[in-house]
């Protein structure tokens, strides 16, 4: 089965990309292609100026540690570790001095800078997030994914989290590509683009979220 065909998308930095789409359409697939994590049957990808055709897994890895920072919707911190220790993940691929005060004070910038010894289950899924976000930033990266990143948050807590994550983003001067279905959280982004049948296309979203799980 062909997810995605005659594909063909360009991202310059500094740049903020929505991409829409129906559930099933094949948006994550496109993330996750965009960000090594996945390799294509077909066609060529380029990162950073890497052609990734050309990489194993292990030098995608390479490109992407301290360059790329993701935030997904489950949030996908490891239960084991505190929110300081999550964050520290990401540094230990690009070390630096000073690496704990770093981290925490990524902490304290999304809010959470007395709960740095707390694991994720003692924190509700916002503070989550918050954590999330703070490791995708805590490198300095020049592109962060985010995979639908209030989808498992309430209306409230989602409006924060992106409050959040745009203030983030544009203070660092990131890149950014996000998955969405949301049209309210899309008309954030400089260029919205709709997956449709396979192939993207431009995209205005509407002016008020449809709240729904499809466009």
């Amino acid at each position: 089965m062909t997810i995605l065909h005659n594909l063909s998308l360009s991202v310059v930095a500094g740049e903020s990309v929505a991409i829409l789409g129906k559930s099933g359409s094949g948006k994550s697939t496109l993330l996750g292609l965009l960000a090594g994590l996945d390799t294509p049957s077909d066609g060529e990808l380029t990162l950073f100026g890497q052609p990734l055709s050309r990489l194993d897994e292990d030098g995608r890895a390479a490109l992407r540690a301290g360059r790329v920072g993701f935030v997904f919707q489950n949030f996908q911190l490891l239960p084991t570790l505190s929110a300081l220790e999550n964050v520290l993940l990401p540094l230990e691929l690009s070390p630096r001095a000073g690496e704990n005060q770093h981290a925490s004070q990524w902490l304290e910038r999304v809010g959470l800078g007395e709960r740095t010894d707390h694991l994720p289950k003692q924190l509700s899924g916002g503070e989550q997030q918050r954590v999330a976000i703070a490791r995708a930033f805590v490198t300095d990266p020049e592109l962060v994914f985010a995979d639908e990143p209030t989808g498992n948050l309430d209306p409230d807590t989602g409006a924060q989290i992106i409050d959040l994550l745009f203030t983030l983003n544009r203070e660092a001067g990131t890149t950014l590509i996000l998955v969405t279905h949301d049209h309210a959280l899309a008309r954030r982004c400089g260029r919205c683009l709709r997956l449709v049948n396979g192939q993207l296309e431009p995209f205005q979203p509407a002016a008020i979220s449809n709240g729904g799980g499809d466009e």
